[in-house]
């Protein structure tokens, strides 16, 4: 086996301006727990970071970053996707939590899945997405 064969998706870090508001909104919204936090250097620039518990066997980490030594430009630097069991309430926690309807939830029949998106308070976009059918592709 190839060592690229070996590779397998660990997290995704979002670069947000205000890491303390940031963690709060995930927190309520997704119902994230903080494993750690990060103070260190990305290419001789200082960050500070908070990683969460992977909310599933197997599931990915979500990071939040913040470069401390300017300004970061929060908004659309990655898209991050969560999967629930009720994508109205989530939809509403986001809302709540000072987010924003970016598109309104549909029903996708032919993915098997209902799809909306959010913004979090600093305008990044957030998928949600709610299975409907146990379709071959989420079958992992």
């Amino acid at each position: 086996m190839s060592q690229l064969n070996q590779a397998h998706f660990g997290f995704t870090k979002l670069l947000v301006q205000d890491l303390e508001a940031s963690a709060k909104f995930y927190t309520e919204v997704c119902g994230l727990t903080e494993l750690a936090r990060v103070d260190a250097e990305i290419a001789s620039r200082p960050i500070s970071e908070i990683m969460f518990n992977p909310t599933g066997a197997g599931a990915a980490m979500f990071v939040l970053l913040s470069f401390t030594d300017t300004g970061n430009k929060g908004g659309h630097s990655v898209i991050v996707g969560f999967q629930t069991e009720d994508i109205a309430a989530f939809v509403q926690r986001a809302v709540d939590a000072g987010g924003s309807i970016v598109d309104p939830v549909k029903d996708n029949p032919d993915h098997g899945v209902r799809v909306g998106f959010v913004s979090d308070p600093e305008g990044n976009l957030i998928e949600v997405v709610q299975v409907l059918e146990q379709l071959e592709i989420y079958k992992h």
